[in-house]
């Protein structure tokens, strides 16, 4: 295999959603270079961090009953009890509310925490404030998912920040998700923010990274078991 070939092989493949932003950071590139050469090379390397932004790496689950993925990569924030927004209708009792903070350099596709039908999709325009800040979760444009699965409703919140000015869905109330699979992105630097029932036994410890669809955060099962894996 030629050297080539193996970094092609490596390389993670990139979102169509990532394709016309390419293009555009590509034109702007070439502009550049006409202007003054120097800019040009700014604008390349640009267009290479856009590029890395729409990454779509394959992952690795683990699956099994009662385990909680994250749903998306970067740092674990906030681990602690809060109430669920009012529109994803959970109530108004504190959950365990787990927050992972995306910066501009994370993949940026979400990833459904559990199995499970979307009973629930709320869009709540907002502010644009540091996602990283507590408050975020209540001032910030997100948009909300419940996820039903036999035992449990789970509410995964995509929070948009400082930067991000769009929130991608990709899917539909009544929909099945398998976990781990992937259910829309935020551009560009966010959060996302996932609500367990009060029982649930958090995995993570806040400042620990985390990986979409592979790093367990939560077990809502008392029971201990052999995991099993699903690539996707």
């Amino acid at each position: 295999m030629s050297i080539i070939d193996s970094i092609t092989k490596n390389l993670a493949p990139i979102h169509k959603e990532g394709y016309p932003f390419i293009g555009i950071f590509a034109l702007v590139a070439l502009v550049l270079f006409w202007l003054a050469k120097p800019l040009g090379w700014l604008g390349v390397l640009l267009t290479a961090w856009c590029a890395y932004f729409f990454r779509d790496p394959r992952r690795i689950t683990p699956v099994g009953d009662g385990l909680v993925v994250s749903p998306a990569d970067g740092r674990v924030s906030q681990v602690a009890l809060a109430p669920p927004p009012p529109e994803l209708q959970l109530g108004s009792e504190a959950l365990v509310r787990i927050s992972i903070f995306m910066s501009v350099f994370d993949v940026h596709i979400n990833r459904a925490p559990v199995a499970g039908v979307i009973q629930k999709i709320a869009y709540k325009p907002g502010k644009f404030i540091n996602a990283d800040l507590d408050k975020a979760s209540e001032d910030n444009e997100r948009n909300g998912l419940v996820i039903r699965t036999p035992m449990h409703s789970i509410g995964v919140v995509q929070i948009a920040g400082l930067i991000a000015r769009r929130i991608v869905s990709f899917k539909r109330e009544g929909q099945t998700v398998e976990a781990g699979e992937r259910f829309g992105l935020i551009r560009f630097g966010s959060r996302v923010d996932v609500y367990l029932p009060a029982h649930a036994k958090p995995l993570v410890a806040e400042g620990q990274t985390a990986l979409a669809g592979e790093t367990v955060i939560a077990d809502l099962s008392p029971q201990s078991r052999e995991l099993t894996f699903r690539a996707g």
